[in-house]
């Protein structure tokens, strides 16, 4: 069986039957209901001020590989000695500036995530300079090329691949699907994807995907990524 054949069986399973399991799972639609995150409005997105963008894929950044909780208890300390995570000011620090930054105790100290917030803020300038605020680009970027926001992220950011562009995404109340083990087990078992998870093949039929479940069920995608999770794995209630 090819794999375009594989992604049409794949797609044509009802939502309503994974709902179901999810809902089984959960202990009820009304506590599976109370589970599922909702997107902000375009507008709401818009209204969002780029440095706090800037702040979210750094606290994302420190996250990874390490412990969440540390990074939040930190996290005050570290919008001190960024001021704030103002776009302007980290474009005009020097690079040895950085790297005493980096020694701050305040902070988690790990030279190579610290010099990510520079080079994101980059992105983040870049973004506004062509769209008015980075906001207003996320905010217009449509749900039907969701995965190639991410690949947006990755090109231009740095440390923004995998996960961590789309989990900030998703925090932020940007409307998009998210990679969990569990959402790329249940693809990989029902043949949507059969190679690297990341790899252009396999984000075009994921994204195929999540665009018909969003046409039957009419959810966000972060609703229909959250019921695949829950509808399998260890997302048991």
């Amino acid at each position: 069986m090819s794999s375009d054949k594989r992604v049409n069986v794949m797609v044509r399973e009802k939502f309503t039957h994974i709902y179901a399991r999810a809902a089984e799972r959960k202990g009820g639609d009304t506590e599976l209901e109370s589970l599922l995150a909702t997107p902000l409005s375009a507008k709401k997105l818009k209204a969002i001020p780029d440095d706090r963008w800037l702040a979210a894929f750094s606290q994302k950044v420190f996250q990874s590989g390490m412990s969440w909780k540390v990074v939040r208890n930190k996290w005050p300390n570290f919008e001190e000695v960024f001021f704030g995570f103002d776009i302007e000011k980290m474009l005009l620090m020097p690079t040895e500036m950085w790297e005493r930054k980096a020694t701050d105790p305040a902070i988690i100290r790990h030279l190579g995530k610290v010099m990510t917030i520079p080079e994101n803020a980059h992105m983040i300038h870049d973004a506004a300079l062509e769209h008015g605020s980075f906001s207003t680009m996320v905010a217009d970027w449509p749900a039907e090329d969701i995965t190639g926001l991410w690949r947006y992220l990755k090109t231009y950011g740095k440390r923004l691949g995998g996960n961590t562009g789309p989990y900030t995404l998703r925090i932020m109340g940007k409307d998009t699907f998210i990679l969990s083990h569990d959402v790329e087990a249940y693809l990989r078992n029902t043949g949507v994807i059969d190679g690297g998870r990341d790899t252009r093949k396999s984000l075009l039929a994921t994204q195929q995907a999540f665009s018909d479940w969003q046409q039957e069920t009419g959810r966000p995608l972060c609703q229909i990524s959250q019921i695949i999770a829950f509808s399998q794995g260890d997302n048991r209630f």
